[in-house]
């Protein structure tokens, strides 16, 4: 059996063409690798397809890159955010024989904000202690609130944009347990395994898990209930426990959202600790917490990371790691 498969390169070659498509396996990665069941002469194989990096070694070869999106469909968009489904082949038809492979998200205009968020940089962890938050966060995230910041948000929840992507709005008890579901922007839309959803609070009250406080742990087990019921009846191929609830912290953007996201997503930067904080995890926190009603999270140091060009990290934890006073905030 072993010198059947010692052959040439050729014939190595020739083994891709003769396996016999069975039945999926796996599909990891969000979607980018698979693994597949078949047969080759009768013999059952296991191919694992993945697909490769882009090339990115010249700017002649990112402008040949983006000369081949073609066949492009726009997803949906907001204020600046725009995102769409393309095929990256070159090809022009318009048969489904062309597979809308890439999803592209596209900010226009960007702000320098954007520039330093979306590149490469080394990333630090901070803890950022309660004094440090009240002194210094606090008036950082109001600050970035007034400059209009969440314009986006509040198209969304008001009705004006965006409308046809809502998959769910829940009038709760009353307008401080409202809240509506959409698919997040980085989500293809139709694959499970990397489900990828936000629940938006309609409440204004509530920037970050820095406002909850132990007197919102009932609307806090509320809002996961009907979270995660909403996403097994509108996707039912999944069930509760196949789902994981989070919160970031520092979060993109200052209006208190949870993230839905399926188990099996392999967990990236956006999910790992020093970024993600469980929905779970912080009620029982909350409840474990001693104090009365008033007591919250902005009273607990947290530790997360910070990219070098965030101007948290420019602009308070650096001065601060170097004793000297944040110049924002003095």
């Amino acid at each position: 059996m072993a010198g059947a498969h010692n052959g040439s390169k050729a014939a190595a070659e020739g083994l891709i063409a003769k396996f016999q498509v069975g039945k999926l396996l796996k599909q990891d990665q969000q979607g980018r690798r698979i693994t597949v069941l078949g047969t080759i002469d009768g013999e059952q194989g296991i191919l694992i397809a993945e697909r490769a990096a882009f090339a990115t070694e010249s700017l002649e070869v990112l402008q040949a890159f983006h000369a081949a999106i073609t066949r492009v469909k726009n997803l949906g968009d907001n204020d600046i955010y725009r995102w769409y489904l393309a095929s990256s082949n070159g090809k022009s038809q318009t048969s489904e024989e062309t597979q809308q492979d890439l999803k592209v998200n596209l900010i226009w205009p960007c702000t320098a904000q954007h520039i330093k968020k979306y590149s490469d940089q080394q990333v630090r962890m901070v803890t950022e202690t309660p004094d440090i938050y009240k002194q210094h966060v606090r008036p950082f995230m109001q600050a970035k609130r007034e400059e209009g910041r969440l314009n986006w948000v509040f198209n969304i929840l008001e009705g004006r944009t965006e409308q046809e992507d809502v998959i769910m709005r829940d009038p709760g008890h009353g307008p401080e347990d409202s809240f509506l579901m959409l698919p997040d922007l980085n989500w293809d839309r139709k694959t499970l395994s990397s489900l990828h959803l936000l629940a938006l609070i309609d409440r204004r009250d509530i920037w970050s898990l820095r406002d909850l406080k132990k007197s919102h742990i009932p609307w806090l087990r509320y809002l996961r209930q009907r979270v995660l019921e909403a996403t097994v009846s509108i996707y039912p191929g999944l069930e509760q426990d196949q789902l994981k609830l989070y919160v970031h912290y520092q979060p993109t953007y200052y209006h208190f959202h949870i993230h839905v996201v399926n188990v099996m997503l392999e967990a990236g930067a956006t999910q790992s600790t020093g970024k993600a904080f469980g929905l779970e995890n912080l009620i029982s926190q909350l409840e474990t917490m001693s104090g009365d009603e008033n007591t919250s999270m902005a009273d607990v140091d947290l530790t997360y990371y910070l990219g070098e060009a965030s101007e948290l990290w420019t602009d308070i934890f650096a001065p601060l790691k170097q004793g000297a006073q944040p110049s924002k905030t003095q």
